[in-house]
This record gives C-alpha cells, sequence and structure tokens, in this order.
C-alpha cells in the first residue's frame, strides 16, 4: 500500500518501509561488524603464515616483511621427518574417513529403516559414548590396543578414530535418512533389489550432503588429533602431523620459524577438503538435525 503526499503543488509517492529494510545506521553497523568479526579470525591465520616467512631472529617481533625468506619451509622438510609425519597423517585420515563414512553410513540406515532387537540400546549408546571427554579414553583405549599389539600401528589409530566419528556421525546420518521417503526403499524393493541394494543404489545418491559432512567431520577429527596420536604413536618416522609439531616446543623454548611453516603446510590438506565438502555441508547438517 502506497501513501500520497503533496509537495510544491505535485504529487509525491512515498512508500512505506518494509518490514526487511534496514535503516542506513544499522546497516553501517551490520557491515562493521562483519569486518571486525573477519578481521578478528582471519587474524591468528595470517600472523602465523607471516611469521614462517621471517627469519628466526624475528620470530617474536612484528616485523613481518623484514628478510622475508622461505628457509623455514625449506629446513623443515630437509632436516625433520616432516614427510614422514604428512604421509603418515594422510594415510590415517584417508581410512579413517573412508571407513567412517561407510560405517556411519550403513549404521544410520539400519537405524533409520528397520526394527531389530537392541535398536533403542543401540541408539542410546551411540549418544552415551559423545559424553567421555578424551582424558578418560586414553588409558582404557591404550590398554586395548596394547593387548591386541596395535600401539605405535595406523591401524590402532584409525580404529581409535573411528570411535571418536562414526558414533555422531551416525547419529546424524540416521536423522538424514529419515528426511528421505520411504516410497524410494519400496520402489527399490518392487524392482527387485536387496536392502543393500536399495541402500546403495537409491538412497546413498540422495544422500551426498550427510556423506559430505561425516567425510569431512571424519577428516578433520584424524587429522588434527594430538591426544591419541601422542601417546600411540612414538618414533619420529611414525608420528602423525600433529605429534610431530610438539618436537618444536620443548621446556627451553620453541622453535617458532619451522612451526608456524608445518602448521601452515598441515591446513592446506584441510582446506582443500573443507572447499570441496562447502556446498554440502549446511545442507547435510541441518537436514541430519531435523530428526533424531
Amino acid at each position: 500500500m502506497t501513501t500520497v503526499t503533496e509537495s510544491s503543488g505535485r504529487h509525491a509517492v512515498r512508500k512505506p518501509r518494509q518490514r526487511g529494510d534496514r535503516s542506513p545506521l544499522a546497516s553501517v553497523s551490520l557491515h562493521l561488524t562483519l569486518i571486525i568479526a573477519s578481521v578478528i579470525a582471519v587474524f591468528p591465520v595470517l600472523w602465523v603464515l607471516l611469521t614462517s616467512l621471517k627469519p628466526a631472529k624475528y620470530a617474536t617481533t612484528t616485523d613481518f616483511f623484514r628478510e622475508t625468506t622461505f628457509v623455514n619451509y625449506t629446513n623443515l622438510i630437509k632436516d625433520t621427518e616432516f614427510l614422514s609425519w604428512f604421509g603418515n597423517s594422510v594415510i590415517i585420515a584417508g581410512l579413517s574417513t573412508v571407513i567412517g563414512v561407510f560405517v556411519s553410513a550403513t549404521t544410520g540406515y539400519a537405524v533409520s529403516r528397520f526394527r531389530f532387537p537392541g535398536k533403542r540400546g543401540l541408539m542410546w549408546t551411540l549418544l552415551i559414548t559423545q559424553m567421555f571427554p578424551v582424558a578418560v579414553l586414553i588409558v582404557p583405549i591404550y590398554n586395548i590396543m596394547s593387548s591386541i599389539g596395535l600401539l605405535n600401528q595406523p591401524a590402532g589409530l584409525v580404529l581409535t578414530y573411528l570411535t571418536i566419528s562414526v558414533p555422531f556421525c551416525a547419529w546424524m546420518m540416521k536423522g538424514f535418512f529419515d528426511t528421505i521417503p520411504r516410497e524410494i526403499d519400496e520402489s527399490g524393493q518392487v524392482d527387485g533389489l536387496t536392502p543393500f541394494g536399495t541402500f546403495w543404489r537409491l538412497i546413498l545418491p540422495l544422500a551426498k550432503p550427510g556423506l559430505a559432512v561425516t567425510a569431512f567431520y571424519s577428516f578433520i577429527t584424524a587429522w588434527g588429533e594430538v591426544a591419541y596420536a601422542s601417546a600411540f604413536m612414538v618414533g619420529d618416522e611414525n608420528l602423525t602431523l600433529a605429534g610431530g609439531l610438539q618436537k618444536f616446543v620443548n621446556q627451553y623454548g620453541a622453535q617458532w620459524g619451522p612451526m608456524t611453516a608445518a602448521s601452515v603446510l598441515i591446513a592446506i590438506p584441510a582446506a582443500l577438503v573443507f572447499l570441496f565438502a562447502q556446498r554440502h555441508l549446511v545442507t547435510g547438517m541441518s537436514a541430519g538435525a531435523v530428526k533424531g
């Protein structure tokens, strides 16, 4: 609805402010808040990046562009076991992601679609396991891994990370599968597909957002975890990236140059995985939260 006002003998049409319209002051305040939040978010990353490009004598100063050099990166690769740490992390994170996605998806689908004895207990188990802090679980998991000979083995870390990621991801995938109509399963049965065939050929293609969230969470859990990696792996050649970073810090000080250079290189794969999965993350997380 418009209002008509008379000004200087002519009629001017003035539109009332819509509900979503913002005043100039509100718009300026919003943009200023977003800018400040962006600066706060980017500042630590930028500081680490610039510190990695400084010589050791300027590591703790604000002389970011003085004698810029890549010596920290070259020394990191030549003088340490960084490449071994990187390879170990890639193997462990890759296996944890692939196995975690498969187990979480199949578990979530089974809980969402089928009735079986112990279903309620399984759901409670998936939920309760998320309540235990890492510090409480290190000792019992360490004893278990020791008894079956998986200490200082990549397989031991993979199993450990699965105990962290699978319960959460299976619960989330169950909620996501609940949003997919059951008529699709029924059409698959009419076409002669087995339950697994229906899951693999009909349901999984519709579950890409949920699978992307599961893959991202599983990868980040394995890629950046420190406590288990430090407790279960010994020897420079067996460490992951998280455990290797601790080599640059001791009771006498820290080697800021190599440590910041390693931090930058560690962040690159995580950023690439995020860029690959980002278009599915919001959809998958919101869909998985619809039903529990």
